[in-house]
């Protein structure tokens, strides 16, 4: 498999490693990614551009499985933008956001780690293909860090809810 990219594939890969940067550092210092604010905002931003560079880029000619996900992607970060604005998500809207911009980098973090195992090293790639079992491995642990990751930031939520003093109903 060659290991050469576009000039579209280094754009591409150059703002998908920003993304994912900018949410290893926003999730432990903000204890999730708000994509109304700051880092949060920076990384939607960036997952945006990402997803929309990967959909032209086909190395093998036709679709991967990597642009269904570019597409869930691009259709779940507005739902997380407005969960507070739309009704039916407005009760749940902190859950909902959380668990939606932990998705979306659940789901970048797919083919950033196929990409990366069957293209690196350079001169001997550690993966075959996708299906490799190095490749089955890490996607494994990366899934369990995005379900024990969301479960403590919906955990936080709910402590941080139940923290809040009731508003007071003003029956007399």
């Amino acid at each position: 498999m060659p290991n050469h990219l576009s000039i579209l594939g280094i754009i591409h890969t150059a703002i998908s490693v920003l993304a994912v940067l900018v949410a290893v550092y926003a999730l432990p210092r903000y204890g999730k990614l708000n994509p109304m604010e700051g880092a949060g905002r920076l990384y939607t931003v960036l997952t945006v551009i990402a997803c929309l560079t990967a959909l032209p880029i086909m190395k093998t000619g036709h679709l991967t499985p990597g642009h269904p996900l570019a597409i869930i992607i691009l259709l779940l970060l507005p739902i997380a933008i407005y969960a507070y604005a739309i009704k039916p998500l407005k009760k749940f809207a902190d859950y909902v956001q959380t668990i939606i911009m932990s998705f979306t980098l659940f789901l970048s973090m797919i083919p950033a780690t196929v990409e990366t195992l069957t293209r690196l090293p350079l001169s001997q790639p550690l993966a075959t293909d996708p299906a490799s079992s190095i490749v089955k491995i890490n996607l494994t642990i990366i899934f369990f860090f995005f379900i024990a990751g969301t479960s403590y930031q919906v955990i936080k939520i709910k402590a941080k809810k139940k923290s809040l003093p009731m508003p007071e109903l003003g029956i007399q």
